[in-house]
């Protein structure tokens, strides 16, 4: 048994045997597993070198998104950012998908993107994957995308020689462009911030949760650009969100430019696979 198992649940308050153990696929980033006691079950993700504060501004984004009391996410039981004993305990869930269970998760997204916050953006600094998020707080969202979202990956893109030449000139041309393609004054909802279709999971009675966020404040229609960009996410979905809260006319229009953002995320953890894309992009606004 990995001691650090042992270690979370009795943090979690559990101090009964643990009698079974299970490794859990999916995610590329943490270690996680099934953990049965003779009191509870347990999901725990494990990092061996997760940054400062991984885990704890996981858990705060769970509770933010718990709070608007629209849409379901796991209990947040324990957690630990300790170098080398890094963790988050979270309650199991496990149940199967029926035929409302997307069309729930349209409503109750729609529902949460209602809750708004007071500025766009986040207090402190996030993680989408392991890559740190520069934030702060702005009045503005077309300021907040382009100073932390685009700026941000641009540098990290040139840092790791992802972004140079041609495509280097025209994300600063769009950029410096940015007011003639994404709306300033948005009203800032509350945003799970790294929405695709890996980031939900079912629970009992075919209830939707939402799980891993990043969380931020901003226009609900990046996040919703976002489950578009990989696919994932069903037309009762989309019909049910749009009952509930449709978007706005300027969608279309800038949702090529929100979905760039993600793209340029994917280009420098992963490379070049996704350079194509965003050329594609680039091409389409300043080429």
């Amino acid at each position: 048994m990995n001691p650090l198992l042992k270690e979370a649940v009795k943090q979690a308050g559990d101090e009964s045997s643990i009698y079974k153990i299970k490794r859990v696929a999916g995610g590329s980033i943490n270690e996680s597993y099934f953990v049965k006691t003779d009191r509870n079950n347990y999901f725990i993700k494990y990092h061996p070198n997760a940054p400062n504060r991984f885990f704890e501004l996981e858990a705060k984004g769970l509770q933010l998104i718990k709070d608007t009391n629209t849409i379901d996410v796991p209990k947040v039981i324990a957690y630990s950012d300790q170098q080398e004993r890094a963790y988050l305990v979270l309650e199991w869930v496990s149940g199967q998908e029926h035929k409302d269970t997307e069309r729930l998760l349209g409503e109750r997204l729609a529902s949460m993107h209602c809750h708004k916050g007071d500025k766009h953006g986040f207090s402190s600094n996030t993680y989408v994957g392991t890559l740190s998020q520069v934030n702060g707080l702005y009045t503005s969202w077309q300021a907040y995308y382009r100073e932390c979202r685009l700026y941000s990956q641009l540098e990290l893109g040139i840092q790791r020689n992802q972004i140079t030449g041609k495509r280097r000139r025209q994300l600063n041309k769009l950029i410096d462009k940015l007011d003639l393609f994404v709306p300033d004054h948005v009203t800032p909802s509350y945003l799970h911030g790294d929405l695709w279709g890996g980031n939900w999971i079912v629970g009992s009675n075919g209830a939707p949760f939402l799980i891993d966020p990043s969380f931020l404040f901003g226009d609900r229609h990046f996040e919703l650009a976002f489950t578009e960009l990989f696919g994932g996410f069903s037309n009762s979905f989309y019909q049910a969100y749009e009952e509930r809260f449709p978007v706005s006319n300027y969608y279309e229009d800038c949702k090529a430019i929100y979905q760039l953002y993600y793209l340029l995320v994917h280009l420098n953890i992963f490379g070049e696979m996704y350079g194509p894309h965003v050329d594609t992009i680039l091409n389409k606004f300043v080429g």
